[in-house]
């Protein structure tokens, strides 16, 4: 595998363009006195749109970003890029950490100091990772897929070559969101390579064995399941459309960046463990961040089909089927799911378990001290 180092130059004529749409968007009408009930708060999205158009700098973000030391490969015939900071440490062990939808490899830039160099947190630095921070397909600077095939078991395949090919034979995983998804595909096709994969979030195309010879569904199981259905009928629109009709909605997104801010910002705050207040855990410049990427990359159709891969192959397992190497679950208390540990035991050998004091979806972002310190206790004990 030939890795190319990459840095990030948004072209200035990208930048100027971006203000000039934001300066001239077309705004709806809204319902007075329901700022969010509605979905995305108008108000809010026209001064986070202001203030895109006229005070933020990505020139900031960009130089910040470009302090990570990223590069392109073609693996599994796409070019993707990623992140690869070594640890220091002793023994640094190989991890890959892959990200979800509407974030980016962007939400683990303050996690990777916990993870890579737990000594500068006050850590044991006998916990070190080499973390590699690959970009799924079809989003940020990683190659858009031009057929369809690119699911979550085939991303899987990319990863372990993709780790193979920088030299681990042997190595962890670990995600939330899409990337759950990809890390348990990961250990479910390469078990010979994954020492052992920690999730922050269950997919929601999880769907254990549940015929006459499995144990019943418990009452706590139940509860979860009404409640995940409730969820869905309220909350899951967005899903829905991404894994039928992504191209429609894609076509007005890519268009307007108004229009994406509005899509993906009321997403973090309805995840995030905000109280209803976004900024009190991501800033304007966090955010803008995020969707600029996905603006300057053109990523927004791509990610969605994401979902209309994982509709034709989800996580589905079948009668005695299960995920061999070890299973470490952090469940955040915001988090869109929240699973009972007897659901995913129905298929995992879950070895570590931690309802997490504070934190939503978006937990390397939200509490990456915390969600480090799992990280690092799950994977102890399985370094070589």
């Amino acid at each position: 595998m030939e890795a190319t180092p990459f840095l990030i130059a948004i072209p200035e004529t990208q930048v100027l363009a971006l203000s000039a749409r934001l300066q001239h968007t077309r705004w709806p009408d809204h319902y007075d006195g329901s700022p969010w009930a509605l979905g995305a708060d108008p108000a809010y999205v026209r001064e986070l749109a202001h203030y895109w158009a006229t005070g933020y700098d990505w020139r900031i973000a960009e130089q910040r970003l470009n302090r990570e030391p990223q590069f392109i490969a073609k693996v599994g015939g796409l070019n993707i890029h990623y992140v690869h900071r070594r640890g220091v440490g002793p023994r640094p062990y190989p991890l890959v950490i892959t990200h979800g939808w509407p974030g980016s490899f962007i939400e683990f830039m303050e996690l990777l100091p916990h993870l890579c160099d737990p000594a500068s947190v006050g850590a044991d630095p006998a916990d070190a990772f080499d973390v590699v921070v690959p970009s799924l397909p079809g989003f940020g600077f990683s190659e858009h897929p031009v057929k369809p095939g690119t699911s979550a078991f085939a991303t899987a395949d990319v990863w372990a070559e993709l780790m193979h090919g920088l030299g681990y034979e042997r190595f962890g995983a670990q995600g939330g969101d899409l990337g759950a998804a990809v890390s348990i595909s990961l250990a479910l096709r390469h078990p010979q390579h994954v020492d052992g994969i920690h999730l922050n979030y269950l997919p929601g195309s999880y769907e254990p064995p549940l015929s006459a010879d499995d144990p019943p569904v418990t009452p706590r199981e139940q509860t979860f399941l009404d409640a995940r259905a409730m969820w869905t009928a309220l909350e899951g629109g967005y899903a829905h459309v991404h894994s039928t009709k992504p191209q429609t909605l894609a076509t007005s997104l890519n268009d307007s960046p108004a229009g994406l801010a509005a899509w993906i910002v009321e997403k973090f705050r309805a995840w995030s463990d905000c109280n209803g207040d976004i900024e009190s855990v991501f800033s304007k410049d966090e955010l803008l961040t995020n969707l600029s990427l996905y603006w300057y990359t053109q990523t927004i159709a791509s990610s969605m089909r994401f979902y209309w891969e994982m509709r034709l192959k989800p996580l589905r397992f079948a009668h005695g089927e299960r995920v061999q190497p070890p299973l470490g679950f952090a469940r955040f208390p915001k988090e869109i799911s929240r699973p009972p540990q007897s659901w995913i035991e129905r298929v995992f050998d879950l070895k570590q378990w931690a309802d997490m004091p504070r934190g939503g979806h978006f937990a390397a972002m939200e509490q990456p001290a915390l969600l480090a310190g799992e990280i690092r206790r799950f994977f102890r004990p399985l370094r070589r």
